[in-house]
């Protein structure tokens, strides 16, 4: 093996160990190992920029407008409330939970299924007495188990059928071929779900039951008439760098200036909303020209279009993570208030300025409306609950459904590509008004399209490099032929990578590694493609190791080790069934 090769081994290393132990975005990371490569002449230009030209990163983002479609015309929740019902037991409200759920991740990309769904599980655990920490987890595990059962599942499968066909120059898969195994392992999947997680998972208030009473965590007091305060700024009065609270918004002529700013001047009568410890009122209202509020309806409970109330779980890859709220500049960054943080499935208490936001945190913001629109595009939170709970125009619902069978039709038929399909589908969403076109465009989420379109050129790299082939040859003497264990190898290398770094990422490094071993052996390719999706999908035991599961992880009100308690046994009982029927569905020799 050449220098060539040698330079690819090392920068995936980096790459790996890059993604694991730092905070960079994975988009970010495979964009600088592809610009090496490229400069380098480990791979040409063409090679380098083909994964944004491949079909299945554009059926992926397709699909993502497909699925924004039948969000915005309110499909999903049009589905379920109809099948949620009341159940009699937890056991039965698992049931009427992956009943809707697992399909629905068949044929729609998880993320909006389960953000959809997370407020609307929050509000039926309270309708049928269900904690909603028993019902989180769940969720997103159907989700998962479902995004198994066809092609276009998840943007995982399609990649790899996109990175297959361009490696071996075949035909790709069906959109149902994956179901053969997909379908066993979901059904295994759905069964230890009723039987244990009852069981195993705890009863726990959740973290938009925390944030119910509002006045806890608030408090006001008014700018007195005529008083020394009149006219002076926020900053000037000494109430923007608080040590154990700070100012939310003020109440003005009943109407409400939110994320107020540090040069907005008091006026008599203003009534200022603080948050953070209660206890400070008293030192407030030490400063000459502040009052007692005497209103008897509270500011934070009124209802007010100039602000939006919202929970927010913070993403892997917000910019304010390790920061404290204060030193973040959270309010400028964000145009939003942090009035109560949990974490763990409890809230934080104390001063708020000083917390230091992790991954997973629920924040109960006090924000403009705009703030929900922006961070669809800017991705710092995984999930924004409106809770003025704006329910969507429900007249197109059934268009869009339509248009989804459509895609399933024509594509399972073998009229036309599953890309042609896609994009067929993606049009006549926009062209139908199942959602617009700045709902199309916000759909796209850039960080995943990059990761993929960056992930094609380091795979092209271990392939044309020679590295691909020799770290196979080092894994065909540690398993020694042996085809069995060879697969089994496959699917445990793919789900450990797939549980630290992105399963794209993961995937689509090891597909190259998988496409050498079969060829130097002589063995059938399928069904250790197949099983590289299945262990890039069946990602369970902890929260950051699939999204959905980072996004169930603060409105379910778990711990770390919740996770670790079910997922365990979700990943080793999906290894399992597997690793055992692959051989069967399809020989592992050509």
């Amino acid at each position: 093996m050449d220098w060539q090769g040698w330079l690819t081994i090392f920068l995936t290393g980096a790459v790996l160990l890059t993604l694991i132990f730092s905070r960079l975005t994975p988009d970010i990371v495979l964009m600088a190992a592809l610009t090496v490569l490229s400069v380098s002449g480990v791979i040409s230009a063409k090679e380098a920029l083909a994964g944004f030209s491949n079909a299945g990163l554009i059926t992926v983002a397709a699909m993502f407008v497909i699925a924004a479609g039948i969000r915005a015309s309110g499909g999903v929740e049009w589905l379920v409330n109809s099948l949620l019902g009341q159940p009699e037991s937890c056991r039965s409200a698992l049931f009427r939970l992956v009943l809707p759920i697992v399909p629905l991740s068949g044929f729609l990309n998880n993320t909006p299924v389960v953000a959809t769904m997370i407020p609307a599980i929050t509000r039926w655990s309270k309708r049928i007495a269900i904690s909603p920490s028993k019902l989180m987890i769940p969720l997103s595990y159907a989700s998962i188990l479902g995004g198994t059962l066809t092609l276009i599942g998840t943007s995982t499968n399609l990649v790899i059928n996109g990175q297959y066909q361009a490696l071996t120059g075949n035909s790709g898969f069906g959109l149902f071929d994956i179901t053969l195994i997909g379908l066993p392992v979901c059904l295994v999947g759905i069964v230890f779900m009723i039987v244990f997680m009852p069981v195993l998972l705890p009863d726990r208030q959740s973290a938009a039951e925390q944030f119910a009473d509002r006045k806890k965590f608030t408090f006001e007091v008014a700018v007195a008439h005529n008083g020394p305060l009149e006219g002076v700024t926020v900053s000037s009065a000494g109430l923007r760098n608080l040590q154990r609270i700070y100012l939310a918004e003020i109440e003005r002529n009943g109407s409400i200036v939110t994320a107020v700013s540090s040069e907005e001047k008091l006026r008599g009568g203003d009534r200022l909303v603080f948050v953070g410890e209660t206890s400070a009122i008293f030192d407030i209202l030490r400063i000459n020209g502040l009052v007692s509020s005497d209103s008897q309806t509270p500011v934070i409970e009124k209802d007010a279009p100039e602000r939006c109330l919202v929970e927010a779980v913070v993403s892997l890859h917000c910019d304010s993570i390790g920061s404290t709220i204060r030193d973040s500049q959270f309010r400028d960054r964000y145009g939003a208030v942090v009035l109560a943080v949990a974490r763990d499935g409890e809230a934080i208490q104390g001063n708020l300025g000083s917390i230091e936001l992790q991954p997973g945190d629920v924040l109960l913001l006090e924000a403009r409306p705009a703030f929900v629109t922006r961070q669809r595009i800017q991705r710092d939170f995984l999930m924004i609950n409106d809770l003025a709970e704006t329910r969507p125009n429900h007249s197109r619902a059934k268009i869009s459904w339509g248009l989804l069978l459509m895609v399933i039709a024509i594509a399972g038929s073998g009229l036309t590509s599953m890309l042609n399909a896609a994009l067929l589908g993606a049009g006549f969403m926009v062209i139908s008004g199942c959602c617009d076109i700045n709902e199309a465009r916000r759909s796209l989420d850039l960080t995943v399209l990059i990761t993929i379109a960056a992930s094609f050129a380091l795979g092209n790299a271990l392939q044309v490099s020679g590295a691909a082939e020799f770290i196979a040859h080092r894994i065909l003497s540690f398993a020694n032929g042996n085809a069995w264990l060879l697969l089994g190898l496959t699917y445990v290398t793919v789900s450990i990578l797939t549980e630290v770094i992105t399963n794209n990422a993961a995937a689509l490094l090891m597909l190259p590694i998988v496409l050498a071993i079969t060829q130097s052996l002589g063995l059938n390719p399928e069904p250790f493609v197949f099983a590289t999706m299945m262990a890039a999908s069946a990602s369970f035991a902890t929260p950051i190791g699939y999204q959905t599961n980072l996004m169930v992880y603060g409105p379910g009100g778990y711990h770390f080790k919740d996770f670790l308690k079910v997922g365990i046994p979700m990943n080793i009982i999906t290894a399992i069934t597997t690793i055992t029927l692959i051989p069967v569905i399809w020989p592992l020799t050509q």
